[in-house]
């Protein structure tokens, strides 16, 4: 692709600079263009999230007023022993019906050209109604199937709390076997949030779990940090 030499040479450039994010932003008639070391979006009301995994990574984005959007981000231009390069080229339209209910569709190309492995793609789509969020997320990666769905559902009605959940399910191509000689074929993952400012500080309750418990956790490889059930606390506040 014509970009990928473009897409180097920016983030080579932008590189030799401060390693903090960065992202400029140029508009170009009915399009606007911004490219840095920062991603310029996420997908699927949040869901997909571009990924950093190298101290230089970079990427273009290109918006158009009608709702269609291309760009490429590279989390990784692989110039340690220790990573590889990606590219992450995508595609999709996000839109709205009216002022409360909107949509959005797309798909990434992720591509590792120092690699043997074959190339993966991801279809996602987006849904807003009123101040809920919807997401959803499927991947067709070497081995394995995944997919993802996410609900935002904003502020509680009297308690006042954020709540988010998120629910996964991960097929195996090949059957993970674990000490005891079982198989494991798939599993799924979930995660709920709960959200809530106090006294300036933000503070997340999450609970996340899987459906894998003991021997079994060690072919654990889904959204969450853990396969067990755990119980999180979080609490951050800004400096600045």
């Amino acid at each position: 692709m014509m970009l990928k030499p473009s897409l180097l040479a920016i983030a080579t450039l932008l590189a030799t600079q401060d390693v903090s994010a960065q992202l400029l932003q140029r508009d170009l008639g009915n399009y606007n263009l911004q490219f840095g070391t920062s991603p310029a979006r996420t997908m699927a009301q949040g869901l997909v999230k571009p990924a950093t995994s190298d101290t230089v990574h970079g990427g273009l984005d290109v918006s158009s007023d009608s709702g269609w959007y291309f760009g490429q981000w590279t989390p990784s231009m692989g110039l340690t022993a220790a990573t590889s390069m990606e590219i992450d080229t995508y595609t999709g339209f996000k839109n709205s019906f009216t002022q409360h209910l909107g949509y959005e569709v797309g798909v990434i190309h992720y591509t590792f050209p120092d690699l043997a492995t074959s190339d993966s793609h991801e279809v996602y789509a987006g849904l807003t109604i009123l101040n809920t969020r919807f997401g959803a997320a499927f991947s067709d990666d070497p081995g394995r199937h995944d997919s993802t769905l996410f609900a935002d559902l904003g502020k509680l009605p009297l308690l006042d709390f954020g709540v988010r959940m998120k629910v996964g399910n991960h097929q195996l191509d090949t059957p993970y076997t674990i000490g005891d000689g079982s198989e494991v074929r798939g599993f799924s993952d979930w995660s709920v949030q709960l959200s809530r400012a106090f006294m300036g500080v933000d503070l997340n309750l999450i609970y996340s779990g899987s459906s894998l418990g003991g021997a079994s956790c060690e072919a654990y490889s889904g959204q969450n940090t853990s396969c067990d059930g755990t119980l999180l606390l979080q609490a951050q506040r800004s400096l600045f």
